[in-house]
């Protein structure tokens, strides 16, 4: 137990503490920016199962904050490089690589192996199915968000608010690192406070993490947060749902062109813009789906449906292809 010695002579962690976080079970989703501290703070600290879930591969764009991996992970899944590295640091561990996305028809069982989830995602779909599931699952989830110098991060669900309470809403309009750009070490910060609230958690440390949000506005220097236990959770919330969740009694409906998304998600799917949706005459029974590649136009899309009585309302972010 050297290896964990300046960790354990903390009063609030000691042998049993120790001993709890090697029982433990943490679900990371996303191995990017927010996921690469994570892990190497759970892994360094003895969580002694992890599993990371990500289907993506490593490109030389993301090394500047993604330091968990080399130039020589250039084209491998992230979930199996993170693997490799952790192991390599502390080979007593037990990592499991998922490499896949995480979606409406897996994260219930994802959820259901692990005793802590977190969302280090960086998709507003995957992050309301994972608040969804752990809500439902009575499971902590530590969620955070980071772009250019600027994120937050916090505790969610396990018997307390989910994220749709203080996040009912999504944004207007969908920035990334690609397009607004990010600063390594502002990421690096939120994803090591994620893995410091998760190891409060399993430890059981009060305050609980679970109902506490951090906000880092680094541009101006500036950190806040605030606790939110009584946050009311949104009714009517819309569901994000996976393609393979789809089915023949649905009316599927791709809010983006042929040029944008060439196939459909489903076999009688139909393509209609978001501005022609009301004129469109869908039918009021029965489910209607709402696809756009992030989720976000399809929110927009939902909420206009809404408005007009339609009531079975559901999302499906597809990504960069139907």
């Amino acid at each position: 137990m050297s290896r964990y010695a300046r960790q354990m002579i903390l009063p609030d962690v000691g042998t049993e503490g120790q001993e709890r976080l090697a029982r433990a079970h943490v679900l990371v989703v996303g191995a990017g920016g927010l996921g690469c501290p994570v892990l190497l703070y759970l892994g360094g600290a003895g969580v002694g199962r992890i599993t990371v879930m990500d289907g993506d591969t490593v490109e030389e764009s993301n090394l500047h904050r993604q330091v968990l991996y080399t130039m020589g992970d250039l084209g491998r899944p992230k979930a199996a490089a993170a693997r490799r590295h952790l192991l390599a640091g502390n080979p007593s561990l037990q990592v499991t690589a998922q490499v896949a996305p995480l979606d409406a028809a897996n994260a219930a069982g994802m959820v259901a192996a692990a005793d802590l989830v977190v969302d280090a995602a960086d998709s507003f779909a995957v992050s309301y199915v994972l608040s969804d599931e752990c809500r439902r699952q009575g499971k902590v989830l530590i969620s955070a968000s980071a772009l250019g110098q600027s994120g937050y991060a916090g505790g969610f669900c396990g018997g307390g608010p989910s994220l749709r309470a203080v996040f009912p809403d999504l944004p207007a309009r969908a920035a990334t690192c690609a397009t607004a750009g990010v600063m390594g070490p502002a990421v690096g910060m939120i994803g090591a406070l994620q893995a410091q609230l998760a190891l409060k958690s399993l430890l059981n440390h009060q305050p609980s993490p679970r109902g506490q949000l951090f906000i880092f506005r680094l541009e101006d220097l500036q950190v806040s947060s605030f606790r939110f236990d009584g946050a009311d959770e949104p009714e009517g919330a819309l569901p994000f749902v996976a393609a393979s969740q789809i089915t023949a009694a649905d009316t599927v409906i791709e809010l983006r062109d042929a040029a944008e998304a060439p196939g459909l998600p489903a076999p009688r799917a139909r393509r209609i813009a978001r501005a022609d949706l009301l004129a469109a005459e869908l039918p009021h029974k029965g489910r209607i789906v709402l696809c756009c590649r992030t989720g976000l136009r399809a929110w927009a899309a939902a909420a206009d449906l809404k408005a007009a009585g339609y009531g079975n309302l559901a999302l499906l972010a597809a990504g960069h292809s139907a």
